[in-house]
């Protein structure tokens, strides 16, 4: 199993208390209990890239895709419509947008394919929450941005793939191909929903990449509004 070493883990993410409360649940759902209900109308517009991440997904017929941080569970009934073959799992703090997904994927009459948990990002483990060691591919979009200890969710991400697996990320980027006064409006609009873009992203997962053999792909989209990376394991994990 591959682990991020405590030099991988951004300086603010490396304690497992570090800034995400022990009461994530009740603070989730104070945030979401009324936006759950217009969420996936309103974040259309500026969640960029979960689409593309969705089309490059790809998982051949019987394997299993995580969704951590599912939220109301847009993503994975859009990609288990995509990919009718494939098993896909979620998990979330907020037990209201968990309540979101269980509605939304009954509508899609998906229940059968799309399974979703209560979890915490930064500590869940697999078997526990869905009976199973491992997963083909994990996916992350627009998570990491609002999880101080974001180190902590790629390290149990990582954690719970299987030899060869995929990990897929889309979250906001740097702007850096945004005009500046763009870039700092945009900065401080997100900072008021405590969303802090990781401009470090691409270093820790080329670290991780280049320490245990996985390859990395990352790409700016958007001039730099996302930022979207893919990281495949080596079929046998070894460890330096």
């Amino acid at each position: 199993m591959i682990t991020l070493s405590r030099s991988e883990i951004p300086a603010d993410t490396a304690s497992d208390t570090a800034s995400w409360p022990v009461d994530a649940t009740s603070r989730m759902n104070r945030m979401y209990r009324s936006q759950r209900h217009i969420y996936d109308i309103t974040r259309r517009y500026y969640l960029l890239g979960r689409d593309q991440l969705i089309a490059r997904l790809r998982p051949a017929a019987g394997e299993a895709v995580l969704e951590v941080g599912c939220g109301t569970g847009r993503n994975l009934i859009q990609a288990a419509k995509k990919y009718p073959n494939a098993s896909f799992f979620g998990l979330d703090v907020s037990t209201e947008m968990l309540t979101s997904a269980i509605e939304g994927i009954s509508r899609a009459g998906l229940t059968k394919t799309v399974r979703v948990a209560h979890g915490d990002a930064t500590a869940f483990k697999p078997q526990p929450l869905f009976g199973r060691a491992a997963f083909d591919h994990v996916m992350i979009s627009y998570s990491l941005s609002m999880i101080p200890n974001w180190g902590a969710v790629i390290e149990r991400a990582i954690g719970s793939l299987r030899d060869g697996g995929r990990l897929h990320i889309v979250d906001f980027g740097d702007q850096r191909g945004l005009p500046r006064l763009v870039r700092t409006l945009l900065r401080q609009w997100l900072a008021m929903f405590d969303v802090t873009p990781r401009d470090d992203l691409e270093k820790v997962l080329a670290q991780v990449a280049a320490r245990s053999g996985a390859e990395l792909t990352f790409e700016r989209p958007f001039r730099g509004y996302a930022q979207y990376a893919v990281l495949t394991l080596p079929a046998r994990q070894t460890m330096p």
